[in-house]
């Protein structure tokens, strides 16, 4: 905050301009401070980190250089006592690579990764090593698929 005299004398505050403010935030100069070459992946990553702990509420929440990848990664748990994730902020506009999300995942942290849209709108996705099985969708559907067909083969 800016402080100035007013002209009586006073000190007077003027607020940061609101489109300063997250060039002024602490947490971004400590993103600044990884030194990595990319404002589009920085502000991403400073959205995200902002989300994560005033919206979702995770704890622990900490930066990270990966050099592998020239990002910030972000570090936190989900909540009080749950694993370690790591979360890969990401522009929309950023390409990503196989070898990229490897190195994201040889961590040894769940990851997700996150798309940061132009209008800040997030969307995060789990990233796995290797394939797994979804679960079954939820809701009163009935499985009259193909087994019930068999089942009557069989009987006859």
């Amino acid at each position: 905050m800016k402080m100035s005299s007013s002209p009586d004398g006073a000190e007077v505050s003027k607020k940061a301009s609101p489109a300063n403010w997250i060039l002024q935030h602490p947490v971004y100069q400590q993103m600044k401070e990884l030194e990595i070459g990319d404002g589009a992946q920085l502000h991403a990553a400073f959205l995200v980190y902002m989300d994560l702990t005033e919206v979702r509420r995770w704890t622990e929440v900490s930066c990270v250089k990966s050099p592998e990848l020239q990002a910030v990664l972000l570090e936190g748990r989900e909540k009080e006592g749950a694993p370690v994730q790591t979360v890969l902020p990401l522009p929309v506009q950023q390409s990503l690579s196989h070898k990229s999300i490897r190195h994201g995942l040889d961590r040894g942290f769940p990851m997700l990764l996150c798309a940061v849209a132009s209008d800040s709108t997030l969307v995060y996705q789990r990233m796995t090593d290797g394939l797994v099985t979804p679960d079954p969708p939820v809701g009163p559907f009935k499985d009259v698929g193909r087994r019930q067909h068999r089942k009557r083969r069989q009987q006859h």
